[in-house]
């Protein structure tokens, strides 16, 4: 802690009595740990979660209208910082590859539809980023663990065609997350 100090770094925690994710957001002058909680995730073989939410350009996006196809949810917890711009990259540079493949591409986080258009076209991400404002789909796939949490955990999952968790990515390496998947599916 005391190397922490020195170098700045504050920090925002709560109880950890679930598995935590960590995600450093910088400020202006400082970088703070964040520290997520939230529950154990889900495993395959189960039903993903139904959600419908507006993406960065206010269209309404519901899981049902995909079924047929595989999705990557890829949750972030702040757009516009460093990892999450690493990790959004990726998938944008892949995106050719993952259209091939027929798998739809979902960015999430707790941010709303501004930021995420912002965050969108600074990036040139041609993929939707949904704003989980209400917290619904986190909640739902625990990328959070209440309604209170202010970031979403760095966290993946890839659905089947059949509406199934297929992969659950609790490790998330930002500069080669987008590869790995689009190696393995």
């Amino acid at each position: 802690f005391d190397d922490l100090k020195k170098n700045k770094i504050k920090f925002k925690s709560e109880p950890l009595d679930s598995q935590i994710a960590e995600s450093i957001i910088n400020n202006s002058d400082s970088k703070t740990l964040i520290i997520v909680r939230r529950n154990k995730m889900l495993q395959p073989g189960a039903d993903a979660p139904e959600f419908s939410v507006n993406d960065h350009n206010g269209n309404a996006i519901q899981l049902k209208d995909y079924r047929g196809k595989k999705i990557v949810l890829w949750f972030y917890p702040k757009a516009d910082t460093p990892g999450c711009t690493m990790e959004g990259q990726g998938f944008r540079d892949d995106f050719k590859k993952f259209e091939e493949k027929d798998i739809q591409i979902f960015g999430v986080s707790l941010d709303n539809e501004n930021d995420n258009k912002a965050f969108a076209k600074k990036f040139s991400f041609p993929y939707p980023l949904l704003c989980d404002v209400n917290r619904e789909i986190a909640l739902g796939y625990h990328a959070v663990k209440s309604k209170e949490d202010q970031y979403a955990a760095r966290i993946s999952y890839v659905i089947g065609e059949d509406g199934k968790i297929l992969e659950s990515i609790e490790n998330v390496d930002t500069k080669n997350h987008s590869k790995d998947l689009c190696s393995r599916y």
